[in-house]
């Protein structure tokens, strides 16, 4: 059975789902590595222009698995390399939005901070309770989750492994938006189908840029930005979406 569902949502959006319902897509090995190769796939297929990453009703996914871990040596962890599957999610040029429904704790919402929209529902909770096992975050939990909702609420949740309810989580900012429960995944489709409808290569720079520009001292990345900008004008979708505008059409993208 696979680890994940893939799903195509219209002709430009890809849906992939979480499918370890009965361990409440806990992130076991094999489903890291499927999740790995398919970011690496969708990356280069030029028909996917958003993707959206979802699990269940009950869990978006409940952390690692931890029958896979507990008797793991740092030198087993090691050679996981698990830093080669989260960097094909982190570095997808596409960009994605977790659709979060019920838990989003440990691994699961490191998995949803990688994205670059979450959306969740009501009954969403998110949180980083390593602390209760004996270890700490390993994929950005300590490193997002700090800059998405601030030094002090971070602490407090990285060394309690308390949770923050989808209301808390969308206050402190590391929710973009909250929908009812059962229209999480058609909010989330719903919003990718509007970004995958706009210029490829725009939106492709707008991500790149962002996200460069978080780690970069003002100045620089100002300057980064300034490039990107004059570099898209370069580009034939600027020009359709242009002289669109000025005829009053609707324009129709390449991704060139």
């Amino acid at each position: 059975m696979a680890n994940v569902l893939v799903e195509r949502a219209g002709t430009d959006v890809v849906l992939l789902r979480l499918n370890r319902p009965e361990a409440r897509n806990a992130l076991s090995p094999e489903l890291r590595e499927e999740l790995r190769d398919l970011f690496l796939a969708l990356d280069r297929d030029e028909s996917c222009r958003a993707i959206v990453i979802t699990g269940d009703m009950r869990a978006f996914a409940a952390g690692a698995d931890i029958k896979a871990m507990a008797e793991a040596t740092p030198a087993e962890m090691m050679e996981r390399d698990d830093e080669t599957n989260w960097a094909a999610i982190r570095n997808c040029r596409k960009p994605v939005i977790a659709a979060v429904n019920g838990y989003a704790l440990g691994g699961g919402c490191e998995l949803a901070m990688h994205c670059d929209i979450i959306i969740a529902g009501k009954s969403a909770r998110f949180g980083q309770p390593e602390v209760k096992l004996g270890i700490m975050p390993g994929a950005g939990g300590t490193q997002r989750l700090t800059r998405a909702i601030g030094k002090f609420r971070a602490m407090q949740l990285l060394l309690t492994g308390d949770f923050l309810s989808a209301e808390e989580a969308h206050v402190a900012g590391l929710v973009s938006s909250v929908s009812e429960d059962d229209a999480v995944v058609g909010d989330a489709l719903a919003l990718a189908a509007r970004i995958a409808a706009l210029p490829p290569l725009a939106v492709e720079e707008i991500k790149r840029v962002v996200l460069t520009g978080m780690d970069m001292p003002l100045e620089a990345a100002l300057k980064l930005e300034m490039r990107s900008a004059y570099l898209l004008f370069g580009t034939a979708d600027k020009g359709e979406a242009m002289r669109a505008f000025v005829e009053k059409r609707p324009a129709v993208f390449t991704g060139k």
